[in-house]
This record gives C-alpha cells, sequence and structure tokens, in this order.
C-alpha cells in the first residue's frame, strides 16, 4: 500500500515511524510520502490560504498550490497503477466508520489532503473528482485545528487492517466494531496477576471452560454497549 500525504506540517507525521505502522514500513507493507504543501507555492511567503469569497471569519486555502500537489502524486502514479483515492477530513465530511476503514484498507494507494484554517477551496474536491475517486470524511462531531490529527487517526485504523501488518491477524476478530463482534462494544479483558489492589480477575476467567467464557464476554458485550452505546444494540 502506498500513502501520500499533504500538509502545510509534514513534521507531524513522525510518528508513522513509530509502532506497528513504522514496522509495516520497515518491513515494505506500506510506502508512505509526505508531501509539503509550501513546495508547491510560488511566492516569497509561500503563501497557503486568502480570504474567503462572501466574507466571514477566517481564511481558505487556496486552490493552486493544492491542484500542483495534486499534480504531482498523479505524475508519480505509473501508467498501469491504479489511480489513488483522495481522502479530506472535514467536519462536514460522511462519518468515518470500521466498514469505511475496512474499504480503504483494500485499496493500493491513498492519498490524504490536510486542510488548516476554514478549509480547502472546495474547488480543490470537485477538481480532484474528475480524475480520482474522492472520500471526504469526518472524524466525529467537532472541529481540530486541521487535518493532520485526523489523518494519523485514519491512517492508523486502515494500515492496521492491511495483511500482514498485525502479527496475530485473530486480534481483529472480536474487536469493537469488527465484522465478527455484531456490531458490540468489545468485553472488558484481564492479565496477570490475579488479584490487584484489591481488584480481582473475574472467576470464570479462571476457570478453564470456554464455553462459560465465551457466554461471560458475550454478556459483558452486551452490557457494556448497552451503557455505553445503546444506539448500536439495534
Amino acid at each position: 500500500m502506498r500513502l501520500d500525504i499533504i500538509s502545510i506540517f509534514p513534521d507531524y507525521f513522525t510518528p508513522l515511524d513509530l509502532s506497528l505502522i513504522g514496522k509495516a514500513r520497515a518491513d515494505g507493507l506500506v510506502d508512505i510520502v509526505v508531501r509539503d504543501l509550501r513546495d508547491y507555492t510560488h511566492d516569497r511567503h509561500r503563501t497557503t490560504d486568502d480570504t474567503p469569497y462572501g466574507g466571514g471569519a477566517g481564511m481558505v486555502m487556496k486552490p493552486e498550490p493544492w491542484g500542483e500537489a495534486l499534480d504531482a502524486v498523479l505524475a508519480s502514479v505509473p501508467e498501469t497503477g491504479p489511480m489513488p483515492t483522495l481522502v479530506i477530513p472535514t467536519p462536514a465530511g460522511v462519518p468515518f466508520r470500521h466498514p469505511i476503514a475496512e474499504e480503504l484498507a483494500t485499496k493500493a494507494h491513498l492519498v490524504f489532503a490536510c486542510g488548516r484554517y476554514e478549509g480547502i477551496d472546495a474547488r480543490v474536491a470537485q477538481w480532484a473528482g474528475t480524475r480520482m475517486p474522492v472520500a471526504e470524511l469526518s472524524l466525529g462531531d467537532f472541529v481540530l485545528g486541521g487535518g493532520e490529527v485526523a489523518v494519523l487517526a485514519m491512517i492508523e485504523a486502515i494500515v492496521r487492517l492491511v495483511p500482514g501488518v498485525l502479527g496475530n491477524p485473530a486480534s481483529l476478530a472480536e474487536e469493537s466494531h469488527a465484522p465478527t463482534s455484531d456490531g458490540l462494544l468489545e468485553y472488558p479483558v484481564y492479565t496477570k496477576p490475579p488479584s490487584w489492589r484489591g481488584l480481582d480477575v473475574p472467576e470464570v476467567l479462571l476457570s478453564g471452560h470456554h464455553a462459560k467464557v465465551a457466554q461471560w464476554r458475550r454478556d459483558q458485550s452486551v452490557a457494556l454497549t448497552a451503557r455505553r452505546r445503546p444506539d448500536l444494540l439495534a
């Protein structure tokens, strides 16, 4: 899988050298290219934003640098290679959910556009949509200072689903929001020691009775989902 990230803060993505994603990069499972949007400007101030048409507070990211940055990404795609999918984080986007992460994990090439200020000129997504699939996605019902945090979260959710990234793929099966979880949140988990600061591991987990353990975990998932995410129970 190849990932291109375009941002005015490329250093934001140094954490992608760590943990699972860092190992996936070292193993050649994921190729990540971070591009500085300011490299595609042509004034001495390297300007990427301007005042919005129609008035209002804040600034809007200019289309010209974005167009040139996306041109550079497209020019690097092999003639026989698949077109990338452009992902634009925005509070006005479709909610980013596990099924979307699963779908994006099947793509060979993703491009992430990190907006700032009041967002990216709307013509960028419109133009890009004539050349590649575009997904405008929201991490949640809140507003961040820019798209970088959202892109880091999305990449983590997507790349861990790429075959070979997780050491034990079975760990994906029972976690929250996985298809095999029936839409329930994951049950509580415990490890050694059996007693810690006056709190004991539930006796059933020490019993060795697999059927009882499975039923306890199912019951816990239902109870936790009802308490925290009743909207998922249906």
